[in-house]
Parts: C-alpha cells; sequence; structure tokens
C-alpha cells in the first residue's frame, strides 16, 4: 500500500495546474493522547491522499500539528474524516487569510516526539492548566489595559515582517529558546501584570501559557487561534487591527498579508520590503527578506559567494556541497553577515511604505495571451532555459509570459532563440526552445505567447 509520495514538486504542481481547482490552505492542531503515533500517522496517510491533501503534518503521541491544502470540494468530506477522531470531533479549522493553489506540493506527514518542539518535559508540570483564551475583541480590550504585557511567541524572522504593536519580541530562532527568556525578562512582574501572548495559529501559546503559569505568573492569557483567527474575526465584526504587516507562514507562500502596511526592509538593498525568500543556492537556502530589484540582479541569491555557486557546473556544486550539511537538511533562518539591513529584537511599529495591492488576477484578466508550451529546463551555467512547444507558433520578436508557482510571473522578448538545436526565428508544436533567461526556468512553468 502507497504511504509516501512519488512525485516530485514539479509534478504535482502540473497536475494542481491542470486540475484548475481551487484549493484551500487550512491549518489545526489538537493535543490529546496518542497511543500509536505510527498507526495514526499511516491512517491519515490512506484517508487524505485520495483527497489530494498536500502539506506538512506532524504527530506523536501528544497529538498532532497540522498545515495543509486540500481542493475547496473536498473540504467538508475531510472535515468529516478527521471528526471520526473522537479528540479532534469539532475542532477550529484555521483557514488561510489568502490561498495559493500551490502553497504545498507534497503531503508528508511525519512521526515526532513532539508537535511543536518547546524543550519541557512534559511530565514535570500540569500541559492542560492553560492561560484564558481570549477573541479577537476581548484580546484588543485587554491590549488598552497599562498592567498588560504583550509578547510574541514566534521567532524573529516571523515578528520582523508583522506583529501586534507594542508587543516583545524576542530575538530567537527556536520556540524553545523564547521560553527561558520571556521568563527571566518578566521575572518582576509574576503578579502585577497581564501576560498576554500570540503565536500563528495558538499551538505555541498553548504550550507556553501552560509553562508560565506552571513558574508562578498570575494572569497569563492568549489570542485564541493565533493570528489567523484575529485575521478572521476583525475582518467579519469590522474591528481595527492591532496587528501591523504580514503574518509568517511555513508553506510556500512564506506569509499572509493581514495589513497593506510594509514594517520591514530588503535585506539586501534597504528598500521596504517584506517578502521572504530562500537563497536560490542549494547549498544554503538561506531564508532572508528579498526586493524584486536585488532578486532580479541577485537571482534570488542572498550573497556573491551564493551568486557565484550557482553558476558553476552542477558536479562542481555537489563536489563542494560534500560532507557538509546542506540543502533540504537545514533551515537556515535569515541570520548572515551578508545580510546588511536585517533587524530582530527591538523592532518598528511604525510603517516604511504601503504594499500595492495584488494584480495577479488583473493581469491575468488584462493581458491577451496563448499558451504555446511548458518548461523542460534551465542551465545554470548558461542561463538558458528549454521549453517544450506544444501548441501553436512563436517567432523572434515575440513577447513570451511564463508563470509558474515558484517562478512567479516573468515576461521576455524573443531577441535570439534555438530550435531543437539550432537558430531559427520561428518555433511550432512539437519544437524544443532554448533562449537565454534571466531566471530561473522549471518544469512547473507555463509559456504562453502575448497577443
Amino acid at each position: 500500500m502507497q504511504l509516501y509520495n512519488t512525485l516530485s514538486a514539479d509534478e504535482r504542481a502540473e497536475l494542481i495546474d491542470k486540475a484548475g481547482k481551487q484549493r484551500l490552505t487550512l491549518s489545526f492542531y489538537a493535543y490529546a493522547k496518542i497511543e500509536d503515533p505510527k498507526a495514526f500517522r499511516d491512517a491519515l496517510f490512506i484517508a487524505w491522499n485520495p483527497l489530494e491533501v498536500l502539506g506538512r503534518i506532524y504527530v506523536a503521541t501528544e497529538g498532532i500539528n497540522a498545515q495543509l491544502s486540500l481542493p475547496a470540494d473536498h473540504f467538508y468530506e475531510f472535515k468529516s474524516l478527521i471528526e471520526e477522531f473522537d479528540f479532534m470531533r469539532g475542532i477550529r479549522l484555521n483557514v488561510a487569510v489568502e490561498h495559493d493553489d500551490f502553497s504545498f506540493l507534497k503531503l508528508t506527514i511525519k512521526v515526532r516526539n513532539k508537535i511543536v518542539a518547546d524543550g519541557l518535559n512534559d511530565d514535570t508540570f500540569d500541559v492542560t492548566n492553560k492561560g484564558i483564551h481570549l477573541k479577537a475583541a476581548e484580546f484588543n480590550k485587554l491590549l488598552e489595559d497599562p498592567n498588560t504585557i504583550l509578547v510574541d511567541m514566534r521567532n524573529h524572522y516571523e515578528s520582523e515582517i508583522g506583529h501586534f504593536k507594542g508587543a516583545i519580541t524576542p530575538d530567537v530562532e527556536t520556540f524553545r529558546e523564547s521560553l527561558p527568556i520571556i521568563e527571566k525578562q518578566l521575572e518582576a512582574h509574576k503578579e502585577d501584570k497581564n501576560v498576554l501572548m500570540y503565536c500563528t495559529g495558538g499551538i505555541r501559546c498553548e504550550k507556553a501559557s501552560a509553562f508560565f503559569k506552571h513558574k508562578g505568573f498570575k494572569n497569563v492569557y492568549q489570542l485564541e487561534g493565533g493570528i489567523i483567527e484575529y485575521t478572521r474575526q476583525i475582518n467579519e465584526q469590522k474591528i481595527p487591527s492591532k496587528f501591523i504587516g504580514k503574518n509568517f507562514v511555513f508553506d510556500h507562500r512564506l506569509g499572509e498579508r493581514i495589513t497593506e502596511d510594509i514594517i520591514s526592509r530588503c535585506h539586501q538593498c534597504g528598500a521596504p520590503c517584506d517578502d521572504h525568500t530562500n537563497c536560490a543556492n542549494d547549498g544554503c537556502h538561506l531564508l532572508f527578506i528579498q526586493c524584486d530589484s536585488c532578486k532580479q540582479k541577485m537571482e534570488n541569491c542572498c550573497s556573491p559567494e551564493c551568486f557565484e555557486m550557482i553558476h558553476l557546473p552542477l558536479a562542481e556544486q555537489i563536489k563542494l556541497r560534500k560532507g557538509q550539511q546542506v540543502g533540504n537538511k537545514i533551515f537556515r533562518k535569515g541570520k548572515s553577515p551578508a545580510l546588511k539591513f536585517k533587524s530582530s529584537g527591538i523592532l518598528i511599529d511604525t510603517p516604511l511604505a504601503k504594499a500595492e495591492k495584488k494584480k495577479d488576477k488583473i493581469i491575468k484578466a488584462a493581458i491577451k495571451k496563448v499558451i504555446v508550451g511548458k518548461g523542460q529546463h534551465y542551465y545554470t551555467k548558461s542561463k538558458v532555459g528549454m521549453f517544450l512547444m506544444e501548441e501553436g507558433e512563436i517567432y523572434t520578436g515575440d513577447t513570451l509570459l511564463i508563470y509558474g508557482p515558484t517562478t512567479g510571473k516573468q515576461e521576455v522578448e524573443i531577441v535570439n532563440m534555438r530550435v531543437n538545436g539550432a537558430l531559427a526565428e520561428k518555433a511550432v508544436a512539437g519544437d524544443k526552445v532554448t533562449l537565454q533567461l534571466p531566471f530561473r526556468l522549471r518544469m512547473s512553468d507555463k509559456v504562453y505567447k502575448r497577443l
């Protein structure tokens, strides 16, 4: 029986594109005693795979933590499936603020020691003695109390692009780091202050609030459902947002906009920007903030060294990485001497700029185009992309529009092209076309001819 993925991310993206279904991105968690996490994991995979569920799910003896996407028309069937388990009956599903059909490209369900790495020994305190949950309106009201201390339970790369005004934003890379730091920082206020905490979807606060109550803090509160549920409630109830900027998310989107305010800078040039990217060098994959201008200039790289690396022959890149812990084995979280404008710790609450309204749908509707092919390969050293002509015809001087989940939306004019290896001015269905491209072309990319 198949209990693993057999398709690559590019192949999965192509299937999603062909299916043409709207997908929902959502998350949920539940603390519960699971006797056999491995059997539970396999049962979920068997049930969810036919529903085209994709995502990253962790299960442990203490419960489940899930971030995933699925076709919108499978939502209620999926909900019924998870509610077959008693501990997930009536569970809140945090539906994303912004949806992206390509937020996840494979189904990964892993058995872990814990569903959130907190570094705590749960046997030493009552993990069910949690803080008081607050809805959005209650949360905003408590923020107005001068005796309230607001704490962001997320990491530096999350809070940098968006946070609640006035929050303490620890300069940490992991959740487990934040707990002793915050405890020490608030030591003098165990009895006289309201400790109000928040995170992305609520799961980190579930454990943190119990931990702080165990440590003697008397008045502990947490934002119910985290930033995601807060945003849903303020939008529905027309409540002013106390959150400013973007909410970082752990999928291909890397963020969803809550307000139009930009409160962070491009880590390379300092321009107002809150778009994260992962370094294109497979030996780095550093997570950092990069504006469109630097993205084009540096080809998604974080440093000149990585820029040079991606232009070496693939065999040489692999040789240089040999014996190092690189690529998908690590997740370097936005700290490097190469990033001149990185900020963390004490962050600003004053907007640096306003985000432009999303134009993706407008562009698709406004630009007249016809599909002609799909991506095949990209030769990094020569910066040449190859795509297969599937229909129609193109000529030198035509403008191509290339769309893809990772590539984004690119436009290029055909100055010179090779058709089946030879210089030519025309290509038709069945031809393989190569041309210079200032960006990487991927198998999941669609190639259009602008009319």
